[in-house]
């Protein structure tokens, strides 16, 4: 096994670490620790700080091809163990992932910026995916069918499809790689795995674990560095029979043209652009609870964050005051200090982006009541922003956004609204509060997205299908479609006559 710490740690609070073994600088494949045959490397910095915090090995398609070679050699076995014995893995690296929640997060904090009280929660969050499917794994041959013909067993099973691309985004460095990794591990596949470039520690520190659960050499692999050739490599192989990708809908696309001549199968969790409906017989200071945290989650750099909160009329200004103070209220700067709700954007792109929203929302009649403009923590950090009277052309109101600017618009009737929030190409979720249940259901099955939450805003876990609707993605990940979506469905008919 390699060294860690073959380069020097640039980043004073990487002696946080209770367990350095957790900070790897090289990929992982077949049961290696292994820099590319090139020897490049790029840099990892910290958001908060533009500090560099390791220089991570950078490999190419020769080595993708070497990482799918140990994948489709390690299948025959993983698919040959009993469902305990793959259950009895993931259960044990469900322990080890808990065991190391404090160095995990630190990992996630200093690399992706968001608070430690978040990153903690997503290590939580990670985990329960693998205990999840360390039991689901168990009950995916649950079908069954009564014969039609006489004479004749037939028998329907689930079967693993194979080897697995796993392509995951830097907002969610773990929970991301969990979900659609251990659906896939608890299915009998192996995978390859392409962290972000921008948060590759993350995955690096989960394979470290991985390895001392017992996954066998082959079977986890996760490869580092560019995305368009180790993903293009991936999609091209035929030995690769499923890719899964959280990111976004213009990517996803080009992901599924490259994967067509090959047929594979694809778990696209794409884009969001989520509206929020605030109904007049809401609670005022409920509703705006509600509204910090389906907006401001992640320095809302989520595709879960409601980017269109329209509000009924005669609560709006009522609403406007009470989101103001909330977001007044909010603590801005570093992560790893104690009592910070927003931490810094993730790159340039994404701070040029909101500046370019919130200049146009303004240039188009919006009120800007919040924020507005960059904050004195950092370069990329921007100020929590509240955007009233917005029209519905605005940037902000047809584009994703992906950073902490709240829009609110006012409407007036329930057709109007619902018709409004899906008039876009998006479909992930949507939220609405209410206390009218004939409403409740209404608006529901009105509203064009996989997920709808009526009322709250945490609705995701391990048990329920995560997904979207029109191009917010394809599949579903979570549940019992989140492993199904890793096998294939064999149907096998036997003569009893003879």
């Amino acid at each position: 096994m390699t060294a860690i710490f073959a380069r020097p740690a640039y980043h004073e609070a990487l002696m946080r670490l209770i367990d350095r073994h957790l900070l790897r600088d090289l990929a992982y494949v077949n049961g290696r620790w292994i820099a590319g045959t090139e020897g490049h490397s790029f840099q990892v910095t910290d958001p908060s700080s533009s500090a560099t915090l390791a220089f991570v090995a950078s490999l190419g398609a020769e080595e993708t091809g070497i990482a799918i070679d140990a994948a489709a050699a390690a299948f025959p076995l993983w698919r040959a163990k009993l469902p305990q014995e793959r259950a009895a893995i993931l259960k044990e690296w469900h322990r080890l992932v808990l065991a190391a929640k404090e160095d995990l997060a630190l990992l996630m904090t200093l690399e992706q910026g968001k608070p430690l009280a978040e990153a903690r929660g997503e290590i939580d969050y990670a985990a329960s995916f693998i205990e999840w499917y360390a039991e689901e794994g168990k009950r995916v041959n649950a079908e069954s069918v009564t014969s039609h013909l006489p004479d004749a067993e037939m028998i329907i099973r689930r079967e693993p499809l194979g080897v697995v691309g796993v392509i995951t985004p830097w907002n969610f460095p773990s929970a991301m790689l969990t979900r659609k990794g251990a659906a896939a591990l608890a299915a009998g596949c192996t995978i390859v795995a392409h962290p972000s470039s921008e948060t590759p520690l993350s995955a690096l520190a989960l394979a470290e674990l991985a390895e001392r659960a017992g996954i066998p050499a082959g079977v986890f692999n996760v490869v580092t560095g560019d995305a368009a050739t180790i993903v293009g490599r991936l999609c091209e192989d035929n030995r690769v029979r499923a890719m899964s990708f959280t990111g976004s809908t213009e990517i996803g696309k080009l992901i599924a043209a490259q994967c067509m001549p090959t047929m594979k199968r694809l778990v696209l969790e794409l884009g969001g652009h989520a509206p929020l409906i605030i109904f007049e017989d809401a609670d005022i200071d409920r509703a705006a609870d509600i509204a910090m945290a389906a907006k401001f989650a992640t320095s809302g750099q989520d595709c879960l964050a409601a980017n269109r909160i329209f509000v009924q009329r005669p609560i709006l200004s009522a609403f406007n005051a009470a989101f103001a103070g909330r977001i007044a209220a909010l603590k801005i700067g570093n992560g790893l200090t104690e009592g910070i709700d927003i931490g810094p954007l993730m790159h340039e792109r994404a701070m040029t982006k909101v500046e370019a929203q919130v200049g146009d929302a303004i240039k188009r009649g919006a009120r800007l009541i919040a924020g507005g403009k960059r904050h004195a923590a950092g370069p990329l950090f921007f100020e929590p922003t509240l955007l009233v009277d917005v029209p519905d052309d605005a940037l902000v109101m047809r584009e994703e956004t992906f950073g902490p600017v709240a829009a609110v618009t006012a409407f007036d009737h329930e057709d109007e609204v619902i018709a409004r929030a899906n008039d876009t190409e998006y479909g992930l979720v949507a939220y609405a509060v209410t206390e009218n249940g004939a409403r409740q259901l209404r608006v529901s099955r009105a509203l064009e997205y996989g997920m709808v939450a009526i009322n709250r805003v945490k609705i995701t876990g391990g048990p329920i299908p995560f997904g979207g609707w029109k191009q917010s993605g394809l599949g579903r990940e979570g549940s019992r479609h989140g492993i199904e979506a890793f096998s294939e469905v064999k149907y096998i008919c036997i003569d009893t006559a003879g």
